[in-house]
């Protein structure tokens, strides 16, 4: 039973850190580089609501009450992306990231239910014919909460040792990460089966 669970955990932690699927990395770096420590709660419950939506989309895979076009969905996931890094590039500095909760928190959960429906196939050939559909779904979804928190504690050390050792300055900070991943995305857009 353990032994199950820590397999469901770490198939989760293994689907964020994938190496060859880095689009979850780039969302998480983007929506995180805009934070301090300080801010450490609202960046958790960003990151909840990401997972809320991955989770949500999921769900409805797999008890088959929507069914996705892959295409669109994988041209969509780095259309998310992008958004939120052109976001930090034309707020960074003006402070937008400290207002209520509304549309940020919104958009996080929508993009949650996008990125989620790109591994809506997958995870359903995971699942088969498992009677504990939603218990798989649980564990899985911690381990995606779990490695979702290591890449945000890694993006605000790195963000508090560039702005304090090397003097960056905040903004400065923002506008380099999220460019560096706009020019990472482009390409995945362009390269979407979805455009050819």
């Amino acid at each position: 039973m353990l032994e199950n669970f820590w397999f469901n955990v770490q198939y989760g932690i293994n689907h964020v850190l994938d190496i060859n699927a880095y689009d979850h990395v780039l969302f998480l770096i983007v929506l995180t580089v805009p934070y301090v420590f300080k801010d450490w709660k609202r960046v958790l419950l960003l990151v909840s609501m990401f997972t809320l939506g991955h989770t949500l989309s999921l769900v409805l895979a797999a008890y088959n009450v929507i069914s996705v076009n892959a295409t669109i969905v994988e041209f969509l996931i780095p259309i998310t992306i992008m958004v939120v890094a052109l976001f930090n590039v034309f707020t960074s500095g003006k402070g937008a990231q400290k207002e209520k909760v509304g549309v940020l928190f919104l958009s996080t959960l929508f993009f949650g239910l996008i990125h989620g429906l790109g591994f809506a196939r997958e995870f359903q050939m995971f699942l088969g014919d498992s009677d504990n559909k939603l218990v798989l779904l649980l564990e899985f979804a911690l381990g995606i909460e779990l490695a979702q928190v290591i890449i945000v504690f890694i993006v605000l050390f790195l963000g508090y040792i560039v702005q304090t050792i090397f003097r960056f300055s905040k903004r400065d900070w923002i506008m380099v990460i999220s460019a560096i991943v706009v020019g990472l995305v482009i390409p995945m857009i362009l390269n979407s089966d979805f455009l050819s």
